[in-house]
């Protein structure tokens, strides 16, 4: 049997009553996790200078080199 307008009125009106008698629900929130990195921050600084100084002591070694290598052909078309 469907609900009659006064019928749903009449609910609707004592739902609103019997939530103004609990109360207003708490607002469920969730507790804030803190980040924690995996390694700190001292670990980090150590690997970002082994592997950037490695990759500016190749980038040094090698530049001497290519700079050398386009010299000789400059010089070989020029010639």
């Amino acid at each position: 049997m469907a609900q009659t307008p006064q019928q749903r009125r009449a609910n609707e009106r004592f739902a609103k009553s019997e939530a103004a008698k609990r109360g207003k629900a708490p607002v469920a929130s969730k507790p804030k996790q803190s980040t924690k990195t995996p390694i700190s921050a001292s670990w980090v600084v150590i690997l970002a200078f082994v592997v950037c100084g490695g990759l500016i002591l190749e980038l040094l070694r090698v530049v001497p080199e290519i700079w050398s290598t386009v010299a000789s052909m400059i010089s070989r078309v020029t010639g």
